[in-house]
C-alpha cells in the first residue's frame, strides 16, 4: 500500500526536474513531397451509322407490280401469245413490285442516327503531400516532414533532464 502512494510522488518529482523550452533550428534543405494519383474522367465519342429503312411489308408491291406487268404484257401479244405475255408480265411485275416495296431496290435513302459511346480514362497527376525539412540544431542534423513550407528557421522543443551519475564518478 505504501508503494502505491509513493508512485505519484516519484512521477511529480521527475517531472519537476525535467524542463523543456522552444528554440529555433536553422533550416538547411526543403524538399517538396508528392504522391502520384489517378483521377478518373469520362471520355465520349459520337459517330453516325446508316440504318436501312424498315420494310413496308405486305402484298401491296406484289399486287400493284402484277397488275402493271399484266397490263403491259396484254398490250404485246396476239391470240394465245397475248395470254402468255399477260401472264409473264404479271409474274415479272409482281417480282419487281415486291423488290421495290421491301427494299431490295432502294426507293428511299437510308436513315442515319448518332451513336455515342463513353469510357472511363485515368489521368495521372502529382499532388503535394508535404515538405521534407532537414534542419540543424546546435550541430545535430535531423529531418522531419511538415505540412507547410517552413521559413529559414524551424521551432523545436528542447527537453532537458538531469542525469543521475553513477557512484564512481562522484567526488569523495
Amino acid at each position: 500500500m505504501k508503494r502505491l502512494a509513493l508512485l505519484p510522488l516519484l512521477a511529480v518529482a521527475a517531472a519537476a526536474q525535467a524542463q523543456s523550452f522552444v528554440d529555433r533550428a536553422r533550416v538547411q534543405r526543403v524538399e517538396p513531397q508528392y504522391e502520384t494519383v489517378q483521377v478518373p474522367r469520362e471520355e465520349c465519342t459520337s459517330h453516325w451509322v446508316s440504318e436501312p429503312q424498315p420494310a413496308a411489308g405486305g402484298y401491296g408491291g406484289v399486287i400493284i407490280g402484277g397488275l402493271a406487268g399484266g397490263l403491259l404484257g396484254n398490250q404485246v401479244g396476239k391470240g394465245h401469245g397475248r395470254e402468255a405475255a399477260t401472264a409473264a408480265g404479271a409474274v415479272i411485275g409482281a417480282i419487281a413490285g415486291d423488290r421495290i416495296a421491301n427494299g431490295s431496290v432502294r426507293a428511299y435513302p437510308q436513315a442515319q442516327r448518332e451513336v455515342r459511346s463513353c469510357r472511363t480514362v485515368y489521368d495521372v497527376q502529382q499532388r503535394l503531400t508535404g515538405y521534407r525539412v532537414t534542419y540543424d540544431y546546435r550541430g545535430h542534423q535531423s529531418t522531419i516532414v511538415t505540412s507547410e513550407q517552413p521559413g529559414r528557421t524551424l521551432p523545436v522543443r528542447v527537453s532537458v533532464t538531469p542525469v543521475d551519475e553513477p557512484a564512481y564518478d562522484r567526488p569523495y
